[in-house]
C-alpha cells in the first residue's frame, strides 16, 4: 500500500469514525441524563442535512444551517415534551420502543417532505475537485471542515460540562435524579435540554457531513447504527471515549475496503458491536464498577 493510498483511507477512517463519535455522545448525552438510549438519534443527523438544504434555497448557507440546527433542536424538545415527559418510570424495554417508533415517525415524515431523492448542501469551501495535499494524497476541504467541525464539537461539550453550572446540573441530575430535585435542580427541564443538545450536535454533524455523504431520508437508520456501535464500544456513558471509539470503527471500515466489498462495510459495524456484547458488554473502554457519568 503506498502512502497515498494509506494517508487516502487514513482520513476517509477519521471522518466518518469523528462522525459515528458525535452521535455517539448525543446517545450519551440523554442517556447520561436519563438513562434512556434514544434510537432516535440517527435521524437528528439527517433532518439537520435535510433541514438546511431547504432553507438553503432562501438563505445564505450559514443562516441555513444555523436555522437548521435551530429547527432541528426544537424537534428535539418536542420529542422529549409529546413522548417522554409524561411517562413515569417506564422499562428500559419501553424506552427502547417507544424511540425506534418516533425513529420510524420522523423518517416516513421526512419522506412524505422531501421524497426518496439524494440531496446535498453545496461545499463549504470550494467545490468537489478542489483539493488539498496532506501526505502525498488529494484531500477535499470539505473533510478538513468536518473534522474541524466535529472536533470543536467534543472540545466545546467538555467544557461545557465541567466547567459550566448547566453542564454541572445536567451531571448532577445523571448522577441522582431525586438528590438534584431536592437541591433545587428542575430535573425535567435538563431532561428537556439534553434531547435539544443531542439534536443540535447531531444536526450540526449532518450539515457538515451532507456535501460529502449526500443526504436522504433514511439516511438516519445507519447513523444510529454507528453512533450506537461507537457509544457501546467506548462504554455506553463515557463521551469521551466515544470519540476514540469512533475513531477505530471508522478507521477500520476506511481500510476494510481494500480487503472486503464496500456492501459489507455495515456488516463489519454490526459485528463489532455482537462482539463487544458478548465479550465485554461494558465496551473496551469502560469499566463495569464505575458509574454511568465520568467525563461528560
Amino acid at each position: 500500500m503506498t502512502t497515498a493510498l494509506f494517508a487516502q483511507y487514513l482520513f476517509a477512517g477519521i471522518t466518518y469514525g469523528i462522525l459515528y463519535a458525535i452521535v455517539a455522545i448525543g446517545f450519551n448525552i440523554i442517556y447520561n441524563t436519563t438513562g434512556i438510549i434514544n434510537f432516535a438519534q440517527g435521524e437528528f443527523v439527517m433532518l439537520g442535512g435535510m433541514i438546511a438544504i431547504t432553507f438553503n434555497a432562501l438563505f445564505p448557507l450559514p443562516v441555513a444551517i444555523i436555522l437548521a440546527v435551530m429547527t432541528t433542536m426544537l424537534i428535539g424538545a418536542a420529542i422529549e415534551m409529546i413522548f417522554i415527559r409524561w411517562l413515569d418510570s417506564p422499562s428500559v424495554l419501553r424506552m427502547i420502543i417507544i424511540t425506534i417508533g418516533i425513529s420510524i415517525l420522523i423518517r416516513e415524515l421526512a419522506l412524505h417532505i422531501w421524497g426518496e431523492s439524494v440531496r446535498a448542501l453545496p461545499y463549504f469551501q470550494g467545490n468537489e475537485i478542489s483539493s488539498v495535499r496532506i501526505l502525498g494524497t488529494n484531500i477535499s476541504p470539505q473533510v478538513l471542515w468536518v473534522i474541524g467541525t466535529c472536533s470543536v464539537i467534543v472540545v466545546c461539550l467538555s467544557i461545557f460540562f465541567k466547567f459550566t453550572s448547566l453542564g454541572r446540573e445536567m451531571r448532577a441530575c445523571s448522577a441522582n435524579r431525586v438528590a438534584a430535585t431536592l437541591c433545587g435542580i428542575d430535573t425535567k427541564n435538563m431532561i428537556t435540554f439534553s434531547f435539544m443538545l443531542s439534536a443540535g450536535i447531531g444536526a450540526l454533524a449532518g450539515c457538515v457531513m451532507s456535501p460529502i455523504t449526500y443526504t436522504q431520508y433514511d439516511g438516519g437508520t445507519g447513523m444510529a447504527i454507528k453512533g450506537f456501535t461507537v457509544a457501546i464500544l467506548g462504554g455506553l456513558g463515557n463521551s469521551m471515549a466515544a470519540v476514540a471509539a469512533g475513531l477505530l470503527l471508522g478507521i477500520i471500515e476506511a481500510f476494510s475496503i481494500s480487503v472486503v466489498p464496500l456492501a459489507f462495510q455495515d456488516a463489519i459495524s454490526i459485528s463489532i458491536l455482537l462482539i463487544i456484547l458478548f465479550i465485554r458488554p461494558h465496551g473496551i473502554f469502560g469499566r463495569s464498577d464505575i458509574a454511568r457519568l465520568k467525563e461528560f
